[in-house]
């Protein structure tokens, strides 16, 4: 596996709300998720309802951004994760699974799960090094 991926997706193991970004034409809208996340898709598993200003966006333009972050005021332990990728609907019955498996809850809610399925994840590690950054990205076809 690629070094970077590991350490990308470690990060992503050990957290559990993403900042989501939406945009259509000139208007642009976030939002915060709690996800599961599952490595052999390289997807984040969210639930949300089909009528907030997101998913309306989403219908227009799948295509979106976000982020997850580790709080501190510590210079050395500041730690960030941006990525891109493309929301759908999920209609993959052990991905729901997942989802309801981290967060068993939801279920008596009966929401509605979206994968976002990700293409490019840029890690800022600043305990590697002030600044540093590892990215993941599809390997071009």
């Amino acid at each position: 596996m690629d070094k970077n991926l590991e350490k990308i997706e470690h990060f992503i193991a050990q957290h559990h709300v993403l900042t989501l970004a939406t945009s259509v034409d000139d208007f642009m809208s976030a939002c915060s998720l709690f996800y599961a996340y599952d490595d052999a898709s390289r997807s984040f598993i969210v639930a949300s309802s089909e009528d907030t200003l997101h998913s309306e966006q989403i219908k227009k333009n799948p295509v979106i951004a976000g982020n997850i972050l580790l709080e501190t005021k510590e210079v050395g332990k500041i730690q960030g994760l941006q990525f891109r990728g493309v929301f759908e609907t999920l209609t993959d019955a052990e991905l729901k699974s997942l989802y309801f498996k981290t967060f068993p809850y939801a279920l008596a809610l009966r929401p509605t799960l979206w994968q976002i399925k990700v293409d490019y994840f840029k890690l800022t590690d600043n305990r590697l090094g002030f600044g540093k950054k590892l990215i993941w990205q599809v390997p071009s076809l």
